[in-house]
């Protein structure tokens, strides 16, 4: 049976767009030598209606979601930011008459429950020309296109203009994109005023920024809410290591609003708690299944004894899968989205509000909570209680870096990763022992699972040892 096709696709896109007159005649590539043939295509219509909510969520963070036709690449399209300046991401569906699932899935955190409706209609009349490198191989396109546009409320007016567009392709490098950029300024282009057709028809502002609190762990607490809208996306798309980074900005946000907040978040925080619950089962797996890949591809093929790949990797691989699937679930669900809508309220009020009955959260408070978990852990000598020391060094650390003391969470950061690795090595050594359980009753050898269980071991130990000195240079760095 064929493998099911993705109903998405994906594809970066780095482009720069430039405002041109009507009179402008478009540039010559000739005596470029990055440029040795130029393809002309016939003109296209290209007929785009945008989609956002009443509010304009997706527009107000640079986020366009359209349905277009005509052209070679009609269907739904998300175009999102990154990091790049000339750089986006653009997800792609079939086309269909409303928006499919899978492309609201993955703006999902942002829209969430709320209606999408069509907000804009772009019409473009589009010339292209293909542009190839020395090899034969395409390096750009350049698009003239005019455009008629308007958006789709009563007090708006139809625009028209003129703009170019210049989109690497195939073997196109920044670098010719800037020669390229430089031929269509000296041809009278100018950078465009506006990221995309649709911020130019809509004219939306983004939203005005909270003012900004003198709080830095109300300030860490907004800065972890985007980077979990950002992971949220990442997570929908299955990236490497998603689920892990979404988990850790949750438990941020929590261990961040547990110090700051009072009772009146207690709902808030256990949210946090069982959505980190919910994406730990994939993170734990996902960590298993690259830890024994590793571990197994280090040994001599004569220690590999029995089927433990199946068992251990491809084992913890399919648990991941399970583990995403039910992550995502959650992440499509009513209770997540209001979740996210008080986060927002959170972020929204003064730092004074999200935290009216507790006492100002301070480096040395959040210490002596560390120093007494060490001290606990004297006494009981229990994973559990090196655990708690984990978990204690992370609050540590997020307010520490709040703060901006760096030493301070720098030697927080250390705890928490020594017993980081216990803890999974913890979580390992019962996962080998219930594995090599099965194995047995299947008759297979079991030579190797004891193997990897005493490396697991070694790295506990290692981990207990060099935590005492961890401790003492953390008190150092907090002066205490």
């Amino acid at each position: 049976m064929p493998a099911a096709k993705p109903k998405t696709s994906r594809y970066t896109e780095v482009e720069r767009k430039f405002d041109v007159l009507e009179t402008t005649v478009s540039p010559s590539f000739e005596g470029l030598a990055v440029v040795t043939r130029v393809q002309h295509s016939p003109t296209q219509t290209l007929e785009a209606v945008y989609y956002d909510t009443a509010g304009y969520d997706l527009a107000a963070r640079k986020i366009t979601l359209r349905r277009r036709t005509g052209g070679g690449d009609a269907g739904w399209h998300i175009k999102l930011p990154t990091s790049g300046a000339d750089t986006r991401t653009e997800v792609r569906a079939a086309l269909a008459d409303a928006v499919p699932d899978e492309i609201r899935d993955v703006v999902a955190a942002i829209v969430r429950d709320r209606p999408l409706q069509a907000v804009a209609r772009i019409t473009t009349q589009r010339s292209v020309a293909l542009l190839f490198g020395a090899d034969g191989t395409p390096l750009a396109e350049f698009c003239d296109d005019n455009v008629t546009a308007s958006a789709l409320r009563p007090d708006s007016e139809p625009q028209t203009w003129r703009e170019w567009e210049l989109e690497l392709v195939g073997g196109g490098s920044p670098e010719v994109l800037e020669r390229l950029a430089n031929r269509l300024l000296d041809a009278g282009a100018v950078p465009a005023g506006h990221g995309s057709k649709l911020a130019r028809v809509l004219d939306v502002a983004a939203p005005e920024p909270a003012p900004v609190s003198t709080d830095p762990v109300h300030r860490a607490i907004a800065e972890n809410v985007d980077a979990l809208l950002v992971w949220d996306r990442a997570v929908r798309a299955d990236a490497w290591d998603a689920v892990h980074q979404m988990r850790v900005t949750t438990r941020k946000i929590r261990s961040l609003l547990a110090e700051e907040s009072g009772p009146e978040n207690t709902w808030i925080l256990d949210e946090l708690k069982q959505l980190a619950a919910v994406l730990g089962v994939a993170r734990d797996a996902e960590v298993l299944a690259d830890k024994y890949q590793r571990a197994l591809d280090s040994l001599p093929a004569d220690l590999v004894r029995g089927p433990v790949r199946e068992r251990l990797v491809e084992g913890a691989k399919q648990k991941y899968k399970a583990g995403w699937r039910r992550s995502v679930a959650a992440m499509r669900s009513e209770r997540y989205f209001r979740l996210l809508d008080a986060l927002d309220a959170v972020v929204a009020a003064p730092a004074a509000a999200a935290g009216a009955e507790s006492q100002p959260v301070t480096v040395e408070g959040a210490y002596r909570k560390v120093k007494k978990a060490a001290k606990a852990a004297e006494a009981e000598g229990t994973d559990e209680a090196l655990h708690r020391i984990r978990k204690r060094a992370k609050q540590l650390r997020y307010t520490a870096a709040a703060h901006g003391d760096t030493a301070v969470a720098d030697g927080a950061k250390t705890i928490q990763t020594l017993l980081g690795d216990h803890q999974d090595s913890v979580v390992s050594r019962t996962h080998l022992l219930a594995q090599a359980d099965a194995a047995h009753a299947a008759g297979e050898d079991t030579f190797t699972y004891g193997l990897l269980y005493q490396r697991e071991a070694e790295v506990a130990l290692d981990s207990e040892n060099r935590v005492g000195a961890a401790l003492k240079a953390l008190r150092k760095a907090v002066g205490k």
